[in-house]
């Protein structure tokens, strides 16, 4: 019979006496754990509560696709977000999820996108003139406005209301933030339920589905055809050939407001901090732009193509990763490298520090977007800005082009100078920015 090998413990009392740090901030607190504890460590949270913390790629691999299907999502997703947004790609298991990313997967293919390209690059260069040259500015409000109308008119061109739009992002921006405070603050649970402020915040869910409802029902009525998502959603079919219900076509959009603007938001406003810090990398992006609209490319072509830019966004996203711890729990018990996992353990990979081990990159720390000349493939067993497996992000090309166009189209017109010292990070559900204070100087 094997040993099994010991996972290194930290005790509650310590968890308990940086619970405020934690609170604030706990990639810190993580950090000096794996510093001391190694790569994979078991965190007492409470009396009968852990959490498995790790940065092992190799486990990473294992639990996300070899043996993927003994590993669920955690409630963080499948009940605590899923009482906001229902039950979509992100925060449904099993046979449904199966059924969905099947359904949906040609929808997000590179071909179906190509026909939303000229509609992204003309929302994002709308949004850009709301940058104000010579004033030092908080650049993540824009950039944050600049995803959702971009996941707006990707969705639905011109059939939705501005203020229905606005009201829609008021909702999705209010309930993520309530979710961070049940996440961070369990213990008032009872109070957000006493006080009625939970039930606040699902009536605004249900409020968003009600405008949701009205503009798929419009469509349908029209019998106009875009070719843009909510078109691909509502002629995608099932193996039966049935389409999707309504309530389950809501919950999918819902899920595409929530993924789709955040995390991009975040990722290219450190995108632009980093690209403030090293100007050279700016020419670079100017250049590469300027000399492939002079050879007359179309825009597929010309974000296809444009090396220099996704170089910089790759370095971008191992750095800050938006989404940058991913959870699974197993259903049965399991064994990796001798260690044992109970039906149940809580895992919590930790994206960030995979990302900047010390071990598995050189220069860590540093910004070096050479790097990636190869792309990121070459990083695949490290490098998980979507995830990886069977759940890694269907909206993953979606993403980098739009990023691709915003961070070249942006360059292109401006020089952008940092008004900051250090980048500074606030981690909630995503990994935010925090002091995005740049100055832009026209070309």
């Amino acid at each position: 019979m094997h040993s099994k090998k010991e996972i290194p413990t930290v005790p509650l009392n310590r968890f308990l006496k940086h619970s405020l740090e934690i609170l604030k901030n706990p990639l810190p607190f993580h950090r000096q754990n794996f510093n001391e504890k190694g790569d994979i460590f078991r965190l007492k949270v409470g009396f009968n509560n852990e959490v498995f913390f790790t940065r092992d790629t190799e486990f990473a691999q294992y639990v996300l696709q070899k043996n993927q299907k003994n590993y669920v999502k955690s409630k963080i997703q499948t009940v605590d977000l899923a009482k906001y947004v229902g039950e979509g790609l992100l925060t449904s298991e099993g046979e449904k999820w199966k059924k969905q990313r099947k359904m949906m997967q040609p929808a997000f293919h590179k071909k179906q996108l190509e026909n939303l390209l000229s509609r992204m690059q003309d929302t994002i260069v709308s949004e850009f003139k709301n940058i104000e040259a010579n004033k030092t500015i908080d650049l993540f409000p824009i950039l944050n406005d600049l995803a959702f109308q971009t996941v707006v008119k990707s969705l639905f061109t011109k059939a939705a209301k501005g203020n229905d739009m606005e009201r829609l992002q008021f909702i999705t921006e209010a309930n993520q933030r309530m979710l961070v405070k049940e996440l961070r603050q369990p213990y008032l649970g009872w109070w957000f339920n006493l006080s009625g402020i939970l039930d606040k915040h699902i009536n605004l869910s249900k409020e968003a589905r009600t405008i949701l409802k009205g503009i798929v029902e419009e469509r349908k009525v029209s019998g106009n055809h875009y070719g843009d998502l909510l078109d691909m959603l509502l002629d995608t079919r099932y193996d039966d050939g049935k389409g999707m219900e309504e309530e389950q076509l809501i919950d999918e959009i819902l899920i595409i407001f929530t993924a789709g603007h955040e995390t991009t938001s975040n990722a290219l406003t450190f995108t632009f901090q980093l690209l403030a810090k090293h100007p050279e990398w700016q020419d670079k992006i100017y250049e590469e732009w300027q000399n492939l609209e002079a050879d007359d490319a179309d825009l597929m072509s010309r974000v296809s193509t444009s090396k220099v830019c996704q170089q910089v966004l790759e370095e971008s996203m191992r750095l800050y990763p938006p989404a940058y711890f991913i959870d699974r729990v197993n259903i049965t018990d399991d064994e990796f490298n001798g260690m044992h996992f109970e039906a149940g353990s809580n895992l919590l990979f930790s994206v960030y520090e995979m990302h900047r081990h010390p071990d598995l990159w050189e220069q860590p720390e540093t910004f070096l977007p050479e790097r990636f000349n190869e792309g990121g493939r070459k990083f695949s067993s490290q490098y998980f800005p979507f995830g990886a497996g069977p759940r890694k992000c269907i909206g993953n090309n979606f993403a980098m082009f739009e990023m691709i166009i915003a961070v070249s189209e942006l360059v292109s017109k401006y020089k952008v100078h940092a008004d900051f010292d250090a980048i500074d990070i606030t981690p909630l559900i995503t990994l935010k920015p925090k002091n995005a204070f740049l100055r832009f100087e026209k070309r």
